[in-house]
Protein backbone atom coordinates (compact mmCIF):
# COMPACT_ATOMS: atom_id res chain seq x y z
CA UNK A 1 0.00 0.00 0.00
CA UNK A 2 1.39 3.35 -1.00
CA UNK A 3 0.33 6.82 0.04
CA UNK A 4 2.63 8.58 -2.40
CA UNK A 5 1.71 6.92 -5.68
CA UNK A 6 1.12 9.38 -8.52
CA UNK A 7 -2.59 9.92 -9.02
CA UNK A 8 -4.40 9.25 -12.29
CA UNK A 9 -5.36 12.40 -14.19
CA UNK A 10 -8.39 10.64 -15.65
CA UNK A 11 -10.28 8.55 -13.07
CA UNK A 12 -12.33 5.60 -14.37
CA UNK A 13 -15.97 6.37 -15.11
CA UNK A 14 -16.92 3.70 -12.59
CA UNK A 15 -15.72 6.07 -9.84
CA UNK A 16 -18.93 8.00 -10.48
CA UNK A 17 -20.93 4.82 -9.89
CA UNK A 18 -19.16 4.30 -6.57
CA UNK A 19 -19.96 7.86 -5.55
CA UNK A 20 -23.59 7.40 -6.53
CA UNK A 21 -23.82 4.26 -4.39
CA UNK A 22 -22.40 6.19 -1.42
CA UNK A 23 -25.02 8.88 -1.96
CA UNK A 24 -27.74 6.21 -2.05
CA UNK A 25 -26.47 4.70 1.19
CA UNK A 26 -26.68 8.03 3.02
CA UNK A 27 -30.26 8.85 1.96
CA UNK A 28 -31.58 7.03 5.01
CA UNK A 29 -34.75 5.00 5.51
CA UNK A 30 -36.94 7.34 7.57
CA UNK A 31 -39.13 10.08 6.17
CA UNK A 32 -42.56 10.82 4.76
CA UNK A 33 -45.05 8.28 3.42
CA UNK A 34 -44.32 7.45 -0.20
CA UNK A 35 -46.75 7.02 -3.09
CA UNK A 36 -45.87 3.33 -3.25
CA UNK A 37 -45.36 2.11 0.35
CA UNK A 38 -41.79 0.92 0.84
CA UNK A 39 -41.06 -1.30 3.86
CA UNK A 40 -38.28 0.12 5.96
CA UNK A 41 -36.52 -3.23 5.91
CA UNK A 42 -36.45 -3.11 2.10
CA UNK A 43 -35.04 0.43 2.10
CA UNK A 44 -32.35 -0.54 4.60
CA UNK A 45 -31.45 -3.57 2.51
CA UNK A 46 -31.08 -1.36 -0.57
CA UNK A 47 -28.98 1.28 1.20
CA UNK A 48 -26.68 -1.24 2.88
CA UNK A 49 -26.41 -3.22 -0.34
CA UNK A 50 -25.37 0.00 -2.07
CA UNK A 51 -22.58 0.53 0.47
CA UNK A 52 -21.25 -3.02 0.19
CA UNK A 53 -21.35 -2.76 -3.60
CA UNK A 54 -19.58 0.61 -3.48
CA UNK A 55 -16.77 -0.82 -1.36
CA UNK A 56 -16.40 -3.89 -3.58
CA UNK A 57 -16.35 -1.82 -6.76
CA UNK A 58 -13.88 0.67 -5.30
CA UNK A 59 -11.65 -2.23 -4.27
CA UNK A 60 -11.84 -3.60 -7.81
CA UNK A 61 -10.89 -0.23 -9.29
CA UNK A 62 -8.05 0.22 -6.80
CA UNK A 63 -7.02 -3.40 -6.25
CA UNK A 64 -3.41 -2.41 -5.63
CA UNK A 65 -4.59 -0.34 -2.64
CA UNK A 66 -2.97 2.88 -3.76
CA UNK A 67 -4.22 5.64 -1.49
CA UNK A 68 -3.48 9.28 -0.99
CA UNK A 69 -2.44 10.73 2.34
CA UNK A 70 -5.38 12.63 3.80
CA UNK A 71 -5.70 14.36 7.16
CA UNK A 72 -9.48 14.26 6.72
CA UNK A 73 -9.60 10.50 6.27
CA UNK A 74 -7.06 9.96 9.05
CA UNK A 75 -9.28 11.87 11.48
CA UNK A 76 -12.33 9.97 10.23
CA UNK A 77 -10.48 6.72 10.92
CA UNK A 78 -9.74 7.86 14.47
CA UNK A 79 -13.44 8.73 14.83
CA UNK A 80 -14.26 5.20 13.69
CA UNK A 81 -11.95 3.74 16.34
CA UNK A 82 -13.63 5.93 18.98
CA UNK A 83 -17.03 4.76 17.75
CA UNK A 84 -16.02 1.10 18.10
CA UNK A 85 -14.70 1.69 21.63
CA UNK A 86 -17.88 3.47 22.69
CA UNK A 87 -20.15 0.87 21.06
CA UNK A 88 -18.34 -2.15 22.49
CA UNK A 89 -20.18 -1.74 25.83
CA UNK A 90 -23.48 -2.32 23.97
CA UNK A 91 -25.29 0.44 25.87
CA UNK A 92 -26.99 1.26 22.56
CA UNK A 93 -27.54 -2.43 21.72
CA UNK A 94 -26.15 -4.58 18.92
CA UNK A 95 -27.31 -1.95 16.44
CA UNK A 96 -24.33 0.19 17.52
CA UNK A 97 -21.87 -2.43 16.24
CA UNK A 98 -23.82 -2.68 12.99
CA UNK A 99 -23.51 1.11 12.58
CA UNK A 100 -19.78 0.84 13.28
CA UNK A 101 -19.44 -1.74 10.51
CA UNK A 102 -21.33 0.58 8.18
CA UNK A 103 -19.05 3.49 9.09
CA UNK A 104 -16.00 1.25 8.54
CA UNK A 105 -17.13 0.35 5.01
CA UNK A 106 -17.95 4.00 4.34
CA UNK A 107 -14.52 5.27 5.45
CA UNK A 108 -12.77 2.39 3.70
CA UNK A 109 -14.47 3.26 0.41
CA UNK A 110 -13.37 6.88 0.75
CA UNK A 111 -9.79 5.73 1.36
CA UNK A 112 -9.91 3.67 -1.85
CA UNK A 113 -11.29 6.64 -3.80
CA UNK A 114 -8.62 8.97 -2.40
CA UNK A 115 -6.28 7.73 -5.13
CA UNK A 116 -8.13 10.08 -7.53
CA UNK A 117 -8.28 13.12 -5.25
CA UNK A 118 -6.27 15.70 -7.19
CA UNK A 119 -7.94 19.09 -6.54
CA UNK A 120 -9.85 18.76 -9.82
CA UNK A 121 -13.64 19.05 -10.31
CA UNK A 122 -14.22 15.30 -10.80
CA UNK A 123 -15.98 14.69 -7.49
CA UNK A 124 -17.79 18.02 -7.68
CA UNK A 125 -19.35 16.83 -10.94
CA UNK A 126 -20.29 13.47 -9.43
CA UNK A 127 -21.76 15.21 -6.39
CA UNK A 128 -23.95 17.50 -8.46
CA UNK A 129 -25.15 14.77 -10.79
CA UNK A 130 -26.04 12.30 -8.06
CA UNK A 131 -27.93 14.74 -5.86
CA UNK A 132 -29.66 16.25 -8.88
CA UNK A 133 -30.89 12.74 -9.68
CA UNK A 134 -32.22 12.47 -6.11
CA UNK A 135 -33.99 15.81 -6.52
CA UNK A 136 -35.40 14.50 -9.79
CA UNK A 137 -37.20 11.78 -7.83
CA UNK A 138 -38.58 14.46 -5.49
CA UNK A 139 -39.85 16.50 -8.45
CA UNK A 140 -41.41 13.37 -9.96
CA UNK A 141 -43.28 12.72 -6.73
CA UNK A 142 -44.50 16.31 -6.66
CA UNK A 143 -45.87 16.02 -10.20
CA UNK A 144 -47.47 12.59 -9.75
CA UNK A 145 -48.97 13.19 -6.31
CA UNK A 146 -48.85 16.78 -4.99
CA UNK A 147 -50.83 15.77 -1.91
CA UNK A 148 -48.28 13.15 -0.90
CA UNK A 149 -45.35 15.48 -1.68
CA UNK A 150 -46.81 18.39 0.33
CA UNK A 151 -48.50 16.63 3.29
CA UNK A 152 -50.22 18.38 6.17
CA UNK A 153 -48.13 16.29 8.56
CA UNK A 154 -45.10 18.42 7.60
CA UNK A 155 -47.04 21.66 7.44
CA UNK A 156 -47.26 21.61 3.66
CA UNK A 157 -43.48 21.42 3.26
CA UNK A 158 -42.02 19.40 0.38
CA UNK A 159 -41.08 15.80 1.15
CA UNK A 160 -39.95 12.83 -0.90
CA UNK A 161 -42.99 10.95 -2.20
CA UNK A 162 -40.99 8.44 -4.26
CA UNK A 163 -38.17 7.80 -1.77
CA UNK A 164 -38.82 8.81 1.88
CA UNK A 165 -37.00 12.11 2.28
CA UNK A 166 -37.68 14.83 4.85
CA UNK A 167 -37.79 18.57 4.03
CA UNK A 168 -34.37 19.25 5.65
CA UNK A 169 -32.80 16.51 3.53
CA UNK A 170 -34.24 17.89 0.29
CA UNK A 171 -33.28 21.42 1.27
CA UNK A 172 -29.73 20.29 2.01
CA UNK A 173 -29.27 18.53 -1.33
CA UNK A 174 -30.76 21.46 -3.25
CA UNK A 175 -28.66 24.08 -1.46
CA UNK A 176 -25.40 22.17 -1.95
CA UNK A 177 -25.77 21.64 -5.70
CA UNK A 178 -27.03 25.20 -6.23
CA UNK A 179 -23.92 26.57 -4.55
CA UNK A 180 -21.57 24.29 -6.48
CA UNK A 181 -23.29 25.07 -9.80
CA UNK A 182 -22.99 28.82 -9.18
CA UNK A 183 -19.28 28.48 -8.44
CA UNK A 184 -18.66 26.33 -11.52
CA UNK A 185 -20.44 28.96 -13.61
CA UNK A 186 -18.27 31.74 -12.17
CA UNK A 187 -15.18 29.61 -12.78
CA UNK A 188 -16.05 29.06 -16.44
CA UNK A 189 -16.43 25.29 -15.95
CA UNK A 190 -20.00 25.30 -17.29
CA UNK A 191 -22.15 27.62 -19.39
CA UNK A 192 -25.25 29.53 -18.31
CA UNK A 193 -27.68 27.05 -19.83
CA UNK A 194 -26.03 24.11 -18.08
CA UNK A 195 -26.00 25.95 -14.75
CA UNK A 196 -29.62 27.05 -15.13
CA UNK A 197 -30.75 23.45 -15.64
CA UNK A 198 -29.35 22.68 -12.18
CA UNK A 199 -29.99 25.93 -10.31
CA UNK A 200 -33.57 26.85 -11.30
CA UNK A 201 -35.41 23.60 -10.44
CA UNK A 202 -33.24 23.07 -7.35
CA UNK A 203 -34.09 26.57 -6.14
CA UNK A 204 -37.81 25.90 -6.61
CA UNK A 205 -37.54 22.72 -4.55
CA UNK A 206 -35.53 24.52 -1.86
CA UNK A 207 -38.25 27.17 -1.55
CA UNK A 208 -40.95 24.51 -1.26
CA UNK A 209 -39.11 22.81 1.62
CA UNK A 210 -39.13 26.01 3.75
CA UNK A 211 -35.76 24.89 5.13
CA UNK A 212 -34.10 27.79 6.91
CA UNK A 213 -30.84 26.02 7.76
CA UNK A 214 -30.19 25.03 4.15
CA UNK A 215 -31.02 28.51 2.90
CA UNK A 216 -28.75 30.18 5.46
CA UNK A 217 -25.96 27.70 4.72
CA UNK A 218 -26.30 28.37 0.99
CA UNK A 219 -26.17 32.16 1.37
CA UNK A 220 -23.33 32.27 3.89
CA UNK A 221 -21.36 29.53 2.13
CA UNK A 222 -21.63 31.28 -1.23
CA UNK A 223 -20.69 34.63 0.32
CA UNK A 224 -17.50 33.17 1.79
CA UNK A 225 -16.65 31.16 -1.33
CA UNK A 226 -17.22 34.02 -3.78
CA UNK A 227 -15.43 36.39 -1.41
CA UNK A 228 -12.33 34.21 -1.78
CA UNK A 229 -12.44 34.83 -5.56
CA UNK A 230 -13.02 38.59 -5.63
CA UNK A 231 -9.36 39.50 -6.12
CA UNK A 232 -8.82 37.09 -9.02
CA UNK A 233 -12.18 36.77 -10.79
CA UNK A 234 -14.03 39.52 -12.63
CA UNK A 235 -17.02 37.18 -12.93
CA UNK A 236 -17.19 36.90 -9.14
CA UNK A 237 -17.12 40.68 -8.77
CA UNK A 238 -19.96 41.07 -11.30
CA UNK A 239 -21.97 38.39 -9.54
CA UNK A 240 -21.60 40.12 -6.17
CA UNK A 241 -22.74 43.44 -7.67
CA UNK A 242 -25.87 41.92 -9.19
CA UNK A 243 -26.56 39.82 -6.09
CA UNK A 244 -26.48 42.88 -3.84
CA UNK A 245 -28.82 44.80 -6.17
CA UNK A 246 -31.27 41.90 -6.42
CA UNK A 247 -31.18 41.34 -2.65
CA UNK A 248 -31.94 45.02 -2.03
CA UNK A 249 -34.90 44.96 -4.41
CA UNK A 250 -36.24 41.71 -2.93
CA UNK A 251 -35.90 43.03 0.62
CA UNK A 252 -38.04 46.05 -0.25
CA UNK A 253 -40.59 44.46 -2.58
CA UNK A 254 -41.07 41.08 -0.91
CA UNK A 255 -40.22 41.73 2.74
CA UNK A 256 -43.56 40.45 4.11
CA UNK A 257 -43.51 37.33 1.93
CA UNK A 258 -39.90 36.57 2.92
CA UNK A 259 -40.72 37.00 6.62
CA UNK A 260 -43.74 34.69 6.31
CA UNK A 261 -41.67 32.06 4.52
CA UNK A 262 -38.92 32.30 7.12
CA UNK A 263 -41.26 32.00 10.13
CA UNK A 264 -43.31 29.14 8.58
CA UNK A 265 -46.33 30.20 10.65
CA UNK A 266 -44.61 29.35 13.93
CA UNK A 267 -45.26 31.07 17.24
CA UNK A 268 -42.56 33.20 18.81
CA UNK A 269 -41.97 30.58 21.53
CA UNK A 270 -41.66 27.75 19.02
CA UNK A 271 -39.32 29.78 16.85
CA UNK A 272 -37.10 30.85 19.78
CA UNK A 273 -36.74 27.21 20.89
CA UNK A 274 -35.69 26.21 17.35
CA UNK A 275 -38.87 24.17 16.79
CA UNK A 276 -38.45 22.39 20.12
CA UNK A 277 -34.81 21.43 19.56
CA UNK A 278 -33.54 23.50 22.51
CA UNK A 279 -35.64 21.47 24.97
CA UNK A 280 -34.05 18.22 23.79
CA UNK A 281 -30.59 19.77 23.94
CA UNK A 282 -31.09 20.98 27.52
CA UNK A 283 -32.31 17.56 28.61
CA UNK A 284 -29.36 15.83 26.95
CA UNK A 285 -26.80 18.10 28.61
CA UNK A 286 -28.50 17.75 32.01
CA UNK A 287 -28.54 13.94 31.93
CA UNK A 288 -26.11 12.26 34.40
CA UNK A 289 -23.10 10.56 32.81
CA UNK A 290 -20.18 8.50 34.01
CA UNK A 291 -16.62 9.55 33.21
CA UNK A 292 -16.39 6.89 30.49
CA UNK A 293 -19.64 8.11 28.91
CA UNK A 294 -18.40 11.68 28.96
CA UNK A 295 -15.18 10.72 27.22
CA UNK A 296 -16.47 8.10 24.75
CA UNK A 297 -20.26 8.35 24.72
CA UNK A 298 -22.78 5.52 24.69
CA UNK A 299 -22.11 4.18 21.19
CA UNK A 300 -23.52 4.87 17.74
CA UNK A 301 -27.29 5.17 17.73
CA UNK A 302 -30.10 6.80 15.80
CA UNK A 303 -29.12 10.36 16.81
CA UNK A 304 -31.97 10.69 19.29
CA UNK A 305 -32.37 11.30 23.02
CA UNK A 306 -35.42 10.28 24.97
CA UNK A 307 -37.11 9.23 21.76
CA UNK A 308 -36.70 12.68 20.17
CA UNK A 309 -34.19 13.64 17.44
CA UNK A 310 -31.16 15.56 18.69
CA UNK A 311 -30.80 17.63 15.49
CA UNK A 312 -27.36 18.96 16.39
CA UNK A 313 -24.17 17.33 15.15
CA UNK A 314 -22.08 18.36 18.12
CA UNK A 315 -24.53 17.14 20.75
CA UNK A 316 -25.22 13.96 18.78
CA UNK A 317 -21.48 13.24 18.68
CA UNK A 318 -21.20 14.05 22.40
CA UNK A 319 -24.03 11.62 23.12
CA UNK A 320 -22.64 8.79 21.01
CA UNK A 321 -18.85 9.32 20.91
CA UNK A 322 -18.27 11.60 23.88
CA UNK A 323 -15.86 14.50 24.19
CA UNK A 324 -13.28 12.51 22.23
CA UNK A 325 -15.60 12.45 19.24
CA UNK A 326 -16.37 16.15 19.58
CA UNK A 327 -12.65 16.97 19.53
CA UNK A 328 -12.12 14.82 16.42
CA UNK A 329 -15.06 16.35 14.54
CA UNK A 330 -13.86 19.84 15.48
CA UNK A 331 -10.39 18.91 14.25
CA UNK A 332 -11.87 17.84 10.89
CA UNK A 333 -13.58 21.21 10.39
CA UNK A 334 -10.55 23.18 11.61
CA UNK A 335 -8.01 21.25 9.54
CA UNK A 336 -10.03 21.46 6.33
CA UNK A 337 -10.80 25.13 6.92
CA UNK A 338 -7.17 25.91 7.72
CA UNK A 339 -5.89 24.15 4.59
CA UNK A 340 -8.47 26.01 2.48
CA UNK A 341 -7.33 29.36 3.86
CA UNK A 342 -3.70 28.56 3.07
CA UNK A 343 -4.43 27.69 -0.58
CA UNK A 344 -4.08 30.40 -3.23
CA UNK A 345 -7.35 31.76 -4.70
CA UNK A 346 -8.85 29.23 -7.11
CA UNK A 347 -12.12 27.62 -8.10
CA UNK A 348 -11.21 24.45 -6.20
CA UNK A 349 -10.52 26.43 -3.06
CA UNK A 350 -13.82 28.33 -3.41
CA UNK A 351 -15.82 25.10 -3.78
CA UNK A 352 -14.06 23.63 -0.75
CA UNK A 353 -14.78 26.74 1.33
CA UNK A 354 -18.44 26.53 0.35
CA UNK A 355 -18.72 22.88 1.38
CA UNK A 356 -16.87 23.35 4.68
CA UNK A 357 -18.82 26.45 5.69
CA UNK A 358 -22.14 24.87 4.72
CA UNK A 359 -21.45 21.81 6.88
CA UNK A 360 -20.30 23.97 9.79
CA UNK A 361 -23.50 26.05 9.69
CA UNK A 362 -25.81 23.06 9.22
CA UNK A 363 -24.16 21.22 12.12
CA UNK A 364 -26.04 23.49 14.56
CA UNK A 365 -29.48 22.16 13.66
CA UNK A 366 -28.70 18.91 11.80
CA UNK A 367 -26.95 15.71 12.94
CA UNK A 368 -24.55 13.71 10.79
CA UNK A 369 -20.93 14.72 11.29
CA UNK A 370 -20.20 11.72 13.49
CA UNK A 371 -21.53 8.93 11.28
CA UNK A 372 -21.86 7.96 7.61
CA UNK A 373 -23.96 10.80 6.19
CA UNK A 374 -24.24 13.29 3.32
CA UNK A 375 -22.28 15.77 5.43
CA UNK A 376 -19.24 13.50 5.48
CA UNK A 377 -19.58 13.18 1.68
CA UNK A 378 -19.70 16.98 1.38
CA UNK A 379 -16.50 17.23 3.42
CA UNK A 380 -14.94 14.44 1.34
CA UNK A 381 -15.54 16.57 -1.77
CA UNK A 382 -13.83 19.46 0.02
CA UNK A 383 -10.90 17.20 0.94
CA UNK A 384 -10.57 16.06 -2.69
CA UNK A 385 -10.43 19.69 -3.80
CA UNK A 386 -7.74 20.49 -1.24
CA UNK A 387 -5.62 17.39 -1.91
CA UNK A 388 -3.11 19.35 -3.99
CA UNK A 389 -2.57 23.00 -4.97
CA UNK A 390 -4.81 23.92 -7.90
CA UNK A 391 -1.93 25.29 -9.96
CA UNK A 392 -3.76 24.84 -13.24
CA UNK A 393 -7.05 26.33 -12.07
CA UNK A 394 -8.34 28.88 -14.61
CA UNK A 395 -9.15 31.35 -11.85
CA UNK A 396 -5.74 31.03 -10.27
CA UNK A 397 -3.44 30.92 -13.27
CA UNK A 398 -4.02 33.13 -16.32
CA UNK A 399 -4.01 31.20 -19.56
CA UNK A 400 -3.74 32.20 -23.15
CA UNK A 401 -6.74 32.03 -25.47
CA UNK A 402 -7.92 28.55 -26.37
CA UNK A 403 -9.94 27.37 -29.35
CA UNK A 404 -13.71 27.71 -28.96
CA UNK A 405 -14.19 23.96 -29.35
CA UNK A 406 -11.87 23.32 -26.38
CA UNK A 407 -13.72 25.82 -24.19
CA UNK A 408 -17.11 24.33 -25.10
CA UNK A 409 -15.86 20.81 -24.37
CA UNK A 410 -14.60 21.83 -20.94
CA UNK A 411 -17.88 23.49 -20.04
CA UNK A 412 -20.14 20.72 -21.26
CA UNK A 413 -18.35 17.97 -19.32
CA UNK A 414 -19.14 19.38 -15.89
CA UNK A 415 -22.92 19.50 -15.53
Amino acid sequence: MSADTPMSADPPKAVGIVWGLLVLNTLGSAGAKTIVPLPRSLIQMVTMGALVTAFALALTLNHRLRIRASAYLSLLTLLLVTSVLSSAHLESGLGALFRCARLALFVGTLWLLSRWWDSGPTFVRHHIRMYFAVLGSVAAGLVVSPGAALPDLYGGRLVGAVWPLTPPQIGQYAAVIIGLAVLLLLGGRTDRAGAAVIIVPSLVLLVLTHTRTATLGLLVGLALAIGSLLLTSAAARRFVTWAVLCAAVAAVAFSSALAEWFLRGQSEENFSSLTGRAKVWDALLAAPRSTVEQLFGVGLGDKSFGGLPIDNSWLAVYQEQGLTGVVLVAAIIIVLGGVALLRPPSLSRACAIFMISYCAIASYTEAGLGDASPYLLHLAVAASLLAAPAAADPLATPEGPRPRSARRAQRSEVI
